[in-house]
C-alpha cells in the first residue's frame, strides 16, 4: 500500500476513493498472498473431536491463551492500481476515453460490443450518471439510447433540458454486463477511478444520479434509491471537493414501475427549480 500511496495526488485520491468504497461495502481484508495449503490431513473428521495429546500434567499449548493475530492490511489489487493510474494520467476527455480503452483489467471489456463512454453536450453545468449500458448502448456505442433513453430525454424535455445542449450523460461502468445483469461490487469498485476522473474533466456544476447503482456508488451509502432520492447531497470528488448530487429513479425502473413517475416527476421539479436559481 505504501508504493501506490506514493504516487501522484490524483492517484492517491482516486485510490483512497475506490478503496473506502470497498471499505463501506464489507470488503475490509485482504485475500491471502499465498494460498491456503489444502493437503495437509486435519486433526480429525469433521464433527469427532481429535484424540488429546499425552503432554505429561502440563497445560496444552492450545490451552493457553495465544496473541490476536494481526489483520492483515487492505491492499489495492494490480487492477485497481492500474484503473487508478490511468484515470489520473487522462488530461481531457478524450485520453481519458482512450486509457478507458486500454484497460484490460475486467473481463467486461471482452464480452461487450462498444465501450460506452459519453453522450451530449461536453461542458454542460448538468451531467448525469447511470448505471451500465444495455444492450442498444452497447451496439451503438453511447448512453441511454434504447427505451429507457427515450423516456429519460422526454423527462429531461419537460424540464426545459436535453442532451444536446445542456446535459452530459455517462454511466458507472462503460462496458456492458453479460445478460445487462446489475454490477457486481468488485466491477462498480474498479471502474470508479475512472468515473472520478470523468466528473472532475467534465466539470459540471451539479450531478443526477439515475438509479439506485448510481447512486449508492457515488454517494458511498448503503440505503436504496427510495431512500437517497428526493433531496440535494454531496458527492465527494476527491480530498476536499465536492459536487451537489440529486438522485432520481432510473428510467428502467419506471417503465417497469410507471406509478413511481410521480416521485420521479418530483425530483425532476426539484432539479429545475435548482438550476433555475444558479
Amino acid at each position: 500500500m505504501s508504493d501506490v500511496m506514493t504516487e501522484a495526488p490524483d492517484t492517491r485520491a482516486l485510490l483512497l476513493a475506490a478503496l473506502r468504497l470497498q471499505l463501506e461495502w464489507g470488503a475490509d481484508e485482504a485475500l491471502l498472498e499465498a494460498p491456503l495449503d489444502r493437503t495437509v490431513p486435519r486433526l480429525a473428521a469433521p464433527g469427532l473431536a481429535a484424540p488429546a495429546p499425552d503432554t505429561g500434567g502440563a497445560e496444552p499449548a492450545a490451552a493457553r491463551p495465544r496473541p490476536a493475530a494481526p489483520r492483515p492490511a487492505l491492499v489495492a489489487p494490480p487492477a485497481a492500481t492500474r484503473a487508478a493510474e490511468l484515470a489520473a494520467g487522462a488530461a481531457s476527455l478524450d485520453e481519458l476515453k482512450a486509457a478507458m480503452a486500454a484497460f484490460d483489467g475486467s473481463t467486461l471489456r471482452e464480452t461487450a460490443t462498444n465501450l460506452v463512454f459519453a453522450d451530449g453536450a461536453t461542458g454542460a453545468a448538468l451531467m448525469l450518471v447511470g448505471e451500465a449500458p444495455g444492450a442498444d448502448e452497447d451496439r451503438l456505442g453511447r448512453p441511454f439510447v434504447g427505451v429507457s433513453g427515450q423516456l429519460l430525454d422526454r423527462m429531461l424535455g419537460s424540464i426545459g433540458l436535453s442532451r444536446d445542449h445542456n446535459c452530459y450523460i455517462t454511466n458507472i461502468l462503460p462496458f456492458r454486463p453479460p445478460g445487462n445483469r446489475t454490477p457486481t461490487d468488485a466491477e462498480i469498485a474498479l471502474f470508479l477511478p475512472f468515473v472520478l476522473r470523468h466528473i472532475v474533466l467534465a466539470k459540471p456544476k451539479r450531478l443526477m444520479l439515475l438509479g439506485g447503482v448510481a447512486a449508492k456508488s457515488l454517494l458511498r451509502a448503503k440505503d436504496g434509491i427510495t431512500r437517497l432520492r428526493g433531496r440535494w447531497r454531496e458527492v465527494t470528488i476527491s480530498e476536499g471537493t465536492t459536487l451537489p448530487a440529486l438522485a432520481t429513479l432510473h428510467p428502467a425502473y419506471l417503465l417497469r414501475n410507471p406509478a413511481a413517475k410521480r416521485d420521479a416527476w418530483a425530483d425532476l421539479l426539484l432539479l429545475r427549480k435548482t438550476l433555475n436559481g444558479d
